[in-house]
């Protein structure tokens, strides 16, 4: 059914922040009019002993299944005309109406009350006039030694050795058996030392043995061990150290740089400083947008709504182990409320201040982001737009570059000074 919204009194408060609550009177001959169209869709379809169907007596039917029909009456007029109210208040809800009182008895006036919360309208008063660091892209020669060592080590060759006790960044291999379970079965175990694959006690306990060597154990999970449960917990091993091997490293010389399609030693180096300044500058950039973006919510106070923040809070929940006990969700909830808050209103911020000054993304500047990621992956924009379409990737994309357009907007709204 569809309820003319005019033949509807409804009455909206605006209540805590975005929310909206509406009283709503569905006149007593709609209602009689809908459960009598129920009642003649369950007389069709009913049947029942001693009966031809369509034929049974309406107090027969009223009497089987009045309770049915009054709640299926009543479901329809509640949806259609929450519906019908939201449309001729010209409200857009961003969550779902909550029922709250309702009055209904036969003959008279359907009311009801419903509570939502309404897409939020942000006006943002001052954007600029704010004075911000940018932080100095320095990159110095330890950093690009610490890369250089990281690609020889991911190009090295693990040589065993025969003898000796092993120390941090060597692989070992090692069986371990637990002695306090008389159903334990040994198990082979292969990691390298020193990179927090075993807990510290387990580590210490390998480097007290020599390859071909066991010794029994007692180790105790740290107190910061993911397992909370396991925390402080002790067990008696016994381990063998089966194997040692150690990474020898190729030298760093033209020839490595050869081996990694690059014309010389400088040629690689080179590479290796430019992608670290070219990151450093990112990370100055998302410095300067976190510090502008403070200064204008510190500047227009307006609240989250509830329901976008819960939105967000459920979504960062679901990205955790499905087994998470229900009292360490909310605990987590709970903890990052105030990063949602913020994650919610900084949205919000964007989007208003993107209306307000024509910045929001335009399909040709999206089609031509599309042609840019093709040319770098080379393969066609209409395959690259498929897969953002399918990933449900490319109001993420149109997001983006309206976001970036903000943030250049509101660097001209300030002075950004560089960090000495």
């Amino acid at each position: 059914m569809t309820i003319d919204p005019t033949r509807l009194r409804v009455s909206v408060t605006e209540g805590e922040r975005w929310r909206r609550d509406l009283a709503i009177t569905v006149p007593a001959d709609i209602v009689g009019r809908e459960r009598a169209r129920v009642m003649g869709s369950v007389s069709g379809r009913a049947r029942m002993p001693g009966f031809r169907k369509g034929r049974i007596p309406a107090r027969v039917l009223e009497q089987r299944y009045g309770a049915a029909v009054e709640q299926e009456t009543l479901e329809t007029l509640l949806n259609e005309a929450t519906r019908a109210a939201i449309r001729s208040e010209q409200l857009r809800p961003i969550s779902d109406p909550e029922v709250g009182a309702v009055r209904s008895e036969p003959g008279e006036d359907l009311f009801f009350e419903i509570s939502f919360d309404v897409e939020p309208r942000i006006e943002i008063e001052r954007s600029g006039g704010f004075v911000v660091e940018r932080p100095a892209v320095e990159v110095g020669d330890a950093e690009v030694d610490a890369v250089l060592l990281r690609l020889r080590q991911q190009n090295g060759a693990w040589r065993p050795l025969e003898g000796g006790f092993p120390d941090a960044g060597n692989a070992v291999g090692v069986n371990i058996l637990q002695l306090d379970r008389e159903d334990a079965e040994a198990r082979d175990y292969e990691f390298i030392l020193g990179e927090g694959d075993a807990i510290p006690d387990v580590e210490r306990a390998i480097e007290q043995l020599e390859v071909g060597t066991e010794g029994d154990f007692v180790v105790r999970f740290p107190d910061d061990f993911p397992n909370e449960e396991r925390r402080g917990e002790e067990e008696h091993l016994r381990i063998r150290l089966v194997s040692r091997k150690v990474l020898d490293l190729p030298e760093l010389d033209d020839d490595f740089a050869a081996s990694l399609d690059f014309t010389s030693l400088d040629d690689l180096q080179d590479k290796v400083r430019a992608d670290l300044e070219q990151n450093a500058a990112g990370q100055a950039e998302q410095v300067v947008r976190a510090r502008l973006m403070e200064f204008v919510l510190e500047a227009n106070a307006f609240d989250a709504p509830g329901s976008m923040v819960d939105r967000y809070l459920e979504a960062v929940a679901g990205e955790g182990p499905e087994d998470t006990p229900p009292e360490k969700v909310e605990e987590m909830k709970a903890a990052i409320r105030p990063r949602a808050e913020r994650a919610v209103r900084t949205m919000l911020a964007v989007e208003s201040l993107a209306r307000a000054n024509d910045l929001v993304a335009s399909p040709l500047e999206v089609s031509e982001r599309v042609d840019e990621i093709a040319r770098r992956n080379a393969v066609q924009p209409e395959t690259v737009e498929a897969q953002l379409r399918r990933n449900g990737r490319m109001e993420s994309l149109e997001r983006e570059i309206t976001e970036g357009k903000v943030f250049e907007f509101l660097k001209q709204q300030s002075e950004i000074i560089q960090a000495g």
